[in-house]
């Protein structure tokens, strides 16, 4: 346990945003398992699932205390407190081995914290154990994917869309392995760029049509047609235009624009695309604006 925790330490300390890295939202989804396979009444509750949630509250409280201290985090006290939860973790798992939501909230923490090895080892003991939790099979996809691994990781994400079609998180993941290791699928020979780009865009829109309030996964939607070898740029004009309406502030509006522009000049379309540059103005934009501009004014020559 003591190379756990200095492992645990020296990844926290390393983290600049407390927050972003281990929140306390996150932390809460590792009962997910428990609640999800739990429809009866706390009465009816084990000893195990009563003992799982108080770690989780525990945790959560822990997370959420870390967050609000950030840079002024006493890592100390941090440390100890883990290592309470951990020992708990660890005694609830020997005191019931069989027990799939407690292996599958341990994994998931020790994944929050970079404890990579020992996260996959926790589950894919609940996998093991229980086949049908697609937190445990995103989190083991998202662990391969961290480690080099895209092609063992896409079975993953699959069979969690699988198993939770309408969580957007998953098909969001999924398009982000596609994109980003598009070779290495393409390379074996069972993917054409066709087909990869079919999947990579569905995904990314279909994350955006589940969760409609996510601005950042309709933003990658939009960006998901430059990925493409065939761009659908009437559809990519479309998607920026869309989200212009949902951005909350002027420079996220004219960073849409941009975005259009940039399309419209693809698109040979100069005149609609000098409209839509006249009305950025915004200094932080200009350095953008002005890298579109010649390329509009070669246009107009022609």
């Amino acid at each position: 346990m003591t190379r756990i925790m200095q492992r645990m330490a020296a990844a926290v300390l390393a983290t600049a945003g407390m927050a972003e890295r281990i929140g306390a939202a996150d932390a809460t989804k590792a009962a997910a398992p428990a609640e999800a396979k739990a429809a009866t009444p706390i009465d009816a509750e084990t000893l195990a699932d009563r003992t799982l949630r108080r770690i989780v509250e525990r945790q959560k409280d822990l997370f959420a205390e870390a967050a609000k201290q950030g840079e002024n985090l006493d890592m100390s006290s941090f440390k100890q407190q883990m290592q309470s939860i951990t020992h708990e973790y660890e005694l609830l798992l020997r005191n019931n081995p069989g027990y799939v939501a407690g292996y599958a909230a341990y994994g998931y923490l020790l994944s929050k914290i970079d404890m990579k090895k020992e996260a996959t080892a926790m589950l894919l003991k609940a996998n093991q154990l229980d086949a049908d939790i697609p937190l445990v099979k995103n989190q083991l996809g998202n662990l391969l994917a961290e480690d080099g691994k895209p092609l063992q990781a896409a079975p993953y994400f699959l069979a969690a869309i699988k198993l939770e079609p309408k969580e957007p998180l998953y098909h969001y993941q999924l398009g982000t392995l596609l994109a980003e290791a598009r070779e290495d699928f393409l390379k074996t020979g069972e993917w054409t760029r066709a087909s990869l780009d079919g999947a990579m865009h569905d995904a990314f829109r279909r994350a955006a049509e589940l969760a409609p309030e996510r601005f950042e996964f309709a933003y990658r939607f939009a960006e998901s047609f430059y990925d493409l070898e065939k761009p659908d740029w009437d559809g990519a004009v479309k998607a920026w235009s869309a989200l212009e309406e949902k951005a909350p502030t002027a420079i996220e509006r004219q960073t849409m624009r941009l975005h259009a522009a940039n399309i419209l000049i693809k698109m040979k379309k100069p005149a609609h695309a000098r409209a839509l540059l006249l009305t950025v103005d915004e200094p932080k934009l200009q350095g953008q604006k002005d890298r579109l501009l010649p390329q509009l004014a070669e246009l107009e020559k022609r």
